[in-house]
């Protein structure tokens, strides 16, 4: 008897895949004749590939140079160890050659080599924090000096503009350490509020007695002139140390940042949310045998916490609380001088009611090298708004440099991209503005400002290297399926690539500048380690080896990247595989992936970060099923408006996509259109289940993991964003939640979710489960993991639960006919 191109779901393990000829795919035992067959080591079985990084290992990643730039340091593990996700720490010389184990106990030692910090002027010294204690270290040669060795946590350490001193932060407050060690000097002295006040002074009859007992008794004559005695010396003392500061009640703040003059400090206060609810989610399988409750968050709408910005000045104590909302309370401009023309990116149909606190954050971005302005951001409670201001030290003056407001939500993949150029008072920051995130520049008073990247394609990174006078970019110009480092002057010019080929690249540069370590992958191989020199296209030595041999064997595909048509007329991007790919016959049966997440990228020429979904669509392709998997509206990686194609509407044009891939798959694949399934998790359930509610005539069977099932009982950041909150504009979350549509369900239906997940909570699936039993509905199944959070970890978990996708799958489209009449097709074993 000949077996199938894939292991039995439940079976023994196998070493060899028999692996069948194209003609004999999907044909029954009785109708095969034999034919040579092609064997692989790797068995494309379920169990197998949900063993994920026992074959793939776990890419390189915490890529660190040594200080001396001499030794690059990583975490690793290559496949054929434990399941697990867990990676050990390897270092390899700069020059190349084989990557070595580095000890435990060598831990300690390898933060001092890789530590990162303030660097002097001439960099031959760095002033760094580690494991909350401070060091000095020369870098050529290495040699550090630990200077504290307390229990506060020292952080933050920046040489002072004489480079005599640094500045460093304990305990909330700001101090000065000579370089010689000889005197610690505290700048700072925030304490928690309100501020103490003075005492009344007496009046009327308690007055009058206070003072008779002066006139009457020496002896309280004598304590009151001793008591007024020791607070002159109080106040003589204190004219020497610094000016208490106080918070307002309920308020906490980090360290403050002090400027290499140490004259001003940037202080930024936050106060947790105020009488928010939080969500409960109980842990099952537990050591003591009792259920625990996490307390994990709130939902969407409930008070957020905030937060604000002052400049403190180090000699009086005295704090100017920052104005970073320059609108007035109608949400327009403030006719101030220094308001810029805002970049506005249009959106139809968002006129709702706002209410709320008038931010939604407000953060420090950097002092520039000689102190006299720092940079600070914040964004507008409805995420509508993100202004860019420079802060002159000496003055407090704000001047905003940018003000970008989108009316659906202003981000990007790099809208946190902001600094200053070295030694200048110019600063770059990335922006939307031209619908996708390019880098621009501009003078501290706001002149001469200039965009430096343009065209249809995003920046993703911003680096400048450590004394360096270019940037380095990570940048999918080129193409949205390939990632790339390029380097670019300062002004914009001689944008030169490092990297040219397909794929992924993430670059980290040695101090020094002169070499490289490279994260490289493309689609059908994840990450590997490469060096080379800092130069274009210069030759790469690979340092890792990651997958197992055994996994090496399989022909594992990259997958065809193609666009089909939407409805709008846009090109959707999609990767597809087809079982011809891996030499099966198709079934006619379709299944569509959609990644989660919502604004992730996934169709793409590097590895996925869905690997194990990468092997399950191979093995439904071998199975007689084409895979699409498509980057709808709301991905990443493609512009402004394809990230916000969703604002108010999660499951519209997001959903549509599916539909008209559906419709693609029919036209161009020869797919059975009454055969068409889908699944995906966290986001990606979400679709699947507005899916099989909302357009039941074109899927037939769907999973949906991990799902949410209405979005009141999402998170607020996430959320609020899209859909604003459910207080202001309820439509858009009803027209956006699945369990305002389950009446239409009618097809075939798996949710499998973790009774342990702290991000979709349990109680989501709970509640749809709930009006599936109300609506009578039935072809419906839920499968619970006792131990298993949002991202699933044990093996047999994600096994069990892909078992039952591809039995869902075999039972509803394997076949012609599958669903008629209420029967089902059974599970091929």
């Amino acid at each position: 008897m000949f077996r199938l191109g894939f292991r039995p779901l439940f079976g023994t393990a196998i070493s060899t895949l028999l692996f069948l000829p194209s003609a004999l795919v999907g044909q029954t035992s009785a109708q095969m004749e034999p034919e040579p067959a092609r064997a692989y080591d790797f068995p494309l079985t379920i169990e197998s590939i949900m063993r994920g990084p026992e074959h793939v290992g776990n890419a390189p990643r915490g890529i660190r140079w040594s200080v001396d730039s001499e030794w690059v340091y990583f975490q690793w593990k290559a496949g054929g160890g434990a399941w697990d996700d867990s990676s050990e720490l390897y270092r390899v010389r700069a020059s190349g050659g084989e990557p070595e184990l580095v000890a435990d106990e060598m831990a300690d030692s390898v933060a001092l080599w890789t530590a990162s910090g303030d660097v002097s002027n001439d960099g031959s010294l760095l002033v760094t924090s580690v494991a909350g204690d401070l060091y000095l270290i020369e870098t050529d040669p290495f040699r550090s000096r630990r200077v504290t060795e307390t229990t506060d946590g020292e952080s933050s350490p920046v040489f002072a503009a004489d480079e005599r001193s640094f500045f460093f932060g304990r305990a909330g407050n700001v101090y000065e350490m000579a370089l010689d060690q000889a005197m610690i000097r505290q700048i700072t002295d925030i304490r928690p509020g309100p501020e103490p006040r003075d005492p009344e002074e007496p009046e009327g009859h308690k007055a009058f007695l206070e003072d008779q007992q002066v006139k009457l008794f020496d002896f309280i004559r004598r304590r009151k002139e001793a008591g007024e005695e020791r607070e002159a010396e109080r106040e003589a003392a204190a004219e020497s140390e610094p000016k208490p500061t106080y918070l307002a009640a309920g308020e906490r703040a980090g360290n403050p940042i002090p400027n290499p003059s140490g004259t001003h400090a940037v202080i930024t206060a936050s106060r947790p949310a105020q009488g928010a609810q939080q969500t409960i989610v109980p842990n099952w399988i537990t050591e003591s045998g009792y259920t625990e409750d996490l307390t994990v968050r709130t939902k969407v709408g409930d008070t957020p916490g905030s937060s604000r910005v002052g400049l403190l000045d180090t000699a009086t104590g005295e704090v100017v609380w920052l104005d970073l909302y320059p609108l007035d309370n109608e949400g327009e401009g403030r006719p101030e001088e220094e308001m810029p023309e805002p970049d506005v990116i249009e959106e139809a149909g968002t006129d709702i009611e706002e209410s709320g606190p008038d931010l939604s954050f407000a953060s420090f971005a950097g002092w520039n090298e000689s102190g006299t302005h720092a940079l600070v951001v914040s964004s507008s409670f409805d995420r509508e708004w993100r202004w860019i201001y420079s802060l002159e030290a000496a003055t407090g003056e704000l001047t905003i440099l940018d003000a970008l407001q989108d009316q659906a939500w202003a981000a990007g993949p790099c809208s946190r991209c902001v600094g200053w150029f070295p030694d200048s008072d110019r600063a770059y920051f990335v922006s939307e503005a031209t619908g996708f995130a390019h880098l621009y520049a501009v003078d501290a008073d706001g002149s001469d400002r200039a965009q430096l990247t343009q065209g249809e394609w995003e920046v993703l990174r911003v680096q400048i290297p450590q004394g360096g006078d270019r940037f380095v970019l990570h940048t999918n110009e080129g193409s949205p399926f390939n990632q790339h480092v390029y380097t670019m002057r300062f002004d914009g010019s001689r944008r030169s690539a490092i990297t040219t080929e397909q794929g992924g690249f993430d670059a980290t540069l040695s101090p020094d500048g002169e070499r490289v370590a490279l994260v490289h992958s493309v689609a059908n191989r994840p990450g590997e380690l490469f060096l080379a020199d800092f130069e274009s296209d210069a030759p790469r030595e690979q340092i890792t080896h990651s997958p197992t041999e055994e996994w090496l064997s399989f022909p594992w595909i990259k997958p065809e990247i193609i666009r089909f048509p939407a409805r709008d007329g846009i090109q959707v991007p999609a990767r597809i595989y087809r079982p011809g790919d891996v030499g099966a016959e198709p079934n006619g049966g379709a299944v569509i992936f959609v990644h989660g997440a919502g604004y992730l990228h996934n169709v793409h020429n590097y590895w996925s970060s869905y690997s194990r979904e990468y092997m399950f669509n191979h093995f439904l392709a071998a199975n007689g099923y084409t895979v699409m998997d498509i980057d709808y509206r709301g991905s990443a990686g493609y512009g402004r408006d394809w990230r916000t194609g969703i604002y108010r509407w999660m499951g519209g044009k997001d959903l549509s996509d599916q539909t008209d891939g559906a419709a693609y798959l029919v036209q161009e694949e020869g797919i059975d259109p009454a055969r068409i399934g889908l699944y995906g998790g966290s986001y990606g359930g979400f679709i699947t289940l507005m899916a099989l509610f909302t357009e039941p005539d074109v899927f037939t069977a769907g999973a949906a993991l991990r799902s949410v099932t209405d979005w009141a009982h999402y998170n607020h950041g996430y959320t609020s964003n899209i859909l604003n909150q459910p207080q202001d504009d309820p439509e858009a979350y009803e027209k956006s939640s699945p369990i305002y549509f389950a009446e239409n369900f009618k097809g075939h239906l798996l949710i499998p979710h973790g009774m342990v997940d702290t991000n979709v909570h349990f109680s989501d699936v709970v509640r749809l489960a709930q009006r599936l039993i109300e609506l009578g509905k039935d072809n419906w199944e839920m499968a619970v993991y006792p131990v298993e959070s949002h991202g699933f970890v044990v093996p047999s978990s994600w096994t069990d639960e892909y078992r039952r996708i591809f039995e869902l799958f075999e039972r509803t489209i394997s076949r012609p006919g599958c669903t008629d009449d209420g029967a089902l097709c059974p599970v091929r074993k």
